[in-house]
C-alpha cells in the first residue's frame, strides 16, 4: 500500500494507494546521519470523503411552487447548498437536517420551497462540498425532477401491491387446494 517514490537524505517522498479512513494521520521520516544527526520530516494526512449530492423535488399544494431537497454524505459533514438560475425565483423556508451514519459519515439534507415557479424549465441546484475540497455540483429542471419523483412515487406505490398479490394468490390457491381435498 505503500510506495517510496524517492529516498535520498534531502528529498524523500512516499504513496499511499486505496487510501481509507485507517490511514489518517501523521507520518514521520527519519534519518540518522552522521555527522548531522537525526533529520526529521512529518507530513498528516486528512481522508475526506463525499457521496453526492442528489437533488429532488415534490409538488406542495399551489402550482407556483416546489420543494427541493439536496442531499450528500460525507466525512466530515459536508456543506450542502441549493442554487437557482432565474433571478426572480427564491427559495423559503430552509430546512437542514444532519443524520450521523454508522461508519462516521454524516448525511446532510437541506430543503427548501422554491416560489415563483411559472414553467417548469427553470433549473435548480445542489452542491456539496467537504471543508477546503472541490464542490461537486448537480443541476437539473424542475421539470425533470418532477418525472423522476413522480418515477419513485409509482415504485412505492406499484412494488408493495405487487408484493402482497405474489404473497397473496399462491396462498389462496393453496389454501383452495386443501379446501377442496377435505370436502
Amino acid at each position: 500500500k505503500v510506495e517510496f517514490k524517492e529516498a535520498e537524505l534531502q528529498n524523500t517522498s512516499i504513496v499511499i494507494r486505496n487510501v481509507s479512513e485507517q490511514d489518517e494521520g501523521c507520518y514521520y521520516c527519519l534519518f540518522i546521519a552522521d555527522p548531522e544527526g537525526a533529520l526529521t520530516g512529518e507530513t498528516c494526512l486528512h481522508v475526506y470523503e463525499l457521496h453526492g449530492p442528489v437533488l429532488h423535488v415534490r409538488e406542495p399544494d399551489s402550482p407556483e411552487e416546489s420543494v427541493v431537497s439536496c442531499s450528500a454524505t460525507g466525512r466530515p459533514a459536508p456543506t450542502v447548498t441549493l442554487t437557482v438560475t432565474q433571478q426572480h425565483l427564491h427559495f423559503s423556508q430552509h430546512n437542514t437536517v444532519r443524520v450521523t451514519n454508522t461508519n462516521n459519515t454524516v448525511t446532510v439534507t437541506t430543503t427548501a420551497v422554491l416560489s415563483g415557479l411559472h414553467d417548469d424549465s427553470t433549473q435548480v441546484g445542489c452542491a456539496a462540498r467537504v471543508d477546503s475540497g472541490p464542490q461537486m455540483e448537480v443541476m437539473k429542471r424542475i421539470s425533470e425532477l418532477k418525472q423522476t419523483s413522480d418515477d419513485d412515487l409509482t415504485w412505492v406505490v406499484v412494488f408493495p401491491v405487487f408484493l402482497l398479490l405474489s404473497l397473496f394468490v399462491p396462498a389462496f390457491i393453496y389454501w383452495q387446494r386443501n379446501r377442496n381435498k377435505n370436502r
